[in-house]
């Protein structure tokens, strides 16, 4: 028993610890409830009575420079942590605080969407920004030589050419149709990417929400409505919509959605071009093509489908003027939307 005691108390002597990590199994292995030395105790019920004063002597004794040990061995560590934060600090940086910048108009307009389409019944939906050509274009009803596909448009991925940057968040409509049967109810927000040219007017990358909805007995007058609403909810009460004849190939018939400049009222101004209305969306009712493509049976669901670029709404709210603006990270330009958080 005394060897046994004598070789832990050698042990302990020696022991050593780098980070809290191996501090904290050095106690799980010598002095927790099962650990080493209250091991010891079990057994000093078979120590010979007349060795039991001093086996308990050196027992305590063992404890204590174990407890010792370990409280030392943590002082370093933490030590030696305080340190390490004093020497990262930059005794240079000025003392006044740092002014942060704030919410990102675009996160707040792309909020403000999912908020309203959410009450309305919609279910949130994401899916991945590298992508494969089917679930991008085949799945959304493209012909193989649709001027979309051009290199001038999408982002490849030079060793994979069926890899891509995805064009538009309908590759997530595509991905939900192909795994759920309806009723399906869905937006889906996002970064797209274009291979077009900077300008204030046009950015490689942008942001989408699109929204999705298939059921039995969905007809235009639903979409009509629901994006009525949206508009209203989005743009004040007042506002109006009108829905001008259009073509996209995932949709049949197709639609371009435009609402009252609510700048002049309707009355004709330089930001709606004098006409009195700024388009906000493209919309229409799923081609049966579509539906089809993605394992859903035409002739018993249809639906609908519209999408909008987050930009273009922010623009209409806040008269953003530049699209770099967005992606530049100026806390300047950040500032100036402390209000509407």
């Amino acid at each position: 028993m005394l060897d046994k005691i004598n070789a832990l108390l050698n042990e302990v002597e020696n022991l050593q610890a780098r980070d809290a990590g191996e501090l904290e199994a050095l106690r799980i292995k010598y002095i927790s409830k099962n650990g080493a030395i209250p091991a010891l105790m079990a057994d000093f019920r078979s120590v010979p009575a007349d060795q039991k004063k001093e086996v308990g002597m050196r027992i305590n004794e063992l404890k204590t420079r174990a407890f010792d040990k370990i409280n030392s061995l943590r002082a370093q560590i933490e030590s030696a942590d305080n340190n390490s934060e004093l020497h990262d600090l930059d005794i240079t940086r000025t003392a006044y605080p740092i002014s942060l910048g704030t919410r990102h108009p675009l996160t707040l307009v792309k909020n403000e969407i999912i908020d309203i389409f959410s009450r309305l019944g919609f279910s949130l939906a994401e899916g991945p920004e590298v992508e494969d050509d089917w679930h991008v274009f085949g799945a959304m009803n493209f012909a193989e030589d649709h001027p979309a596909r051009d290199m001038q448009d999408t982002f490849f991925i030079e060793s994979h050419p069926d890899v891509i940057l995805r064009t538009h968040t309908s590759s997530v409509q595509s991905r939900v149709m192909e795994t759920t049967q309806p009723p399906i109810r869905i937006i889906c927000p996002g970064r797209v990417y274009r291979n077009e040219a900077i300008s204030a007017r046009a950015h490689c990358f942008f942001h989408q929400v699109e929204g999705l909805y298939i059921d039995k007995d969905v007809s235009f007058t639903d979409l009509k409505q629901v994006l009525l609403l949206f508009a209203r909810e989005m743009f004040g009460d007042d506002t109006q919509i009108r829905l001008r004849p259009s073509y996209f190939p995932f949709t049949e018939p197709s639609a371009e959605m435009d609402i009252s400049c609510h700048l002049c009222g309707g009355k004709g101004c330089s930001f709606c071009k004098g006409t009195g209305w700024v388009e906000i969306l493209g919309c229409g009712m799923v081609d049966p093509n579509v539906l089809e493509l993605n394992g859903i049976d035409s002739s018993v669901y249809k639906g609908y489908a519209f999408g909008m670029g987050v930009e273009r709404i922010t623009n209409l709210k806040y008269q953003v003027k530049d699209l770099r603006m967005f992606s530049e990270n100026d806390k300047r330009f950040l500032q100036e939307f402390i209000s509407a958080n």
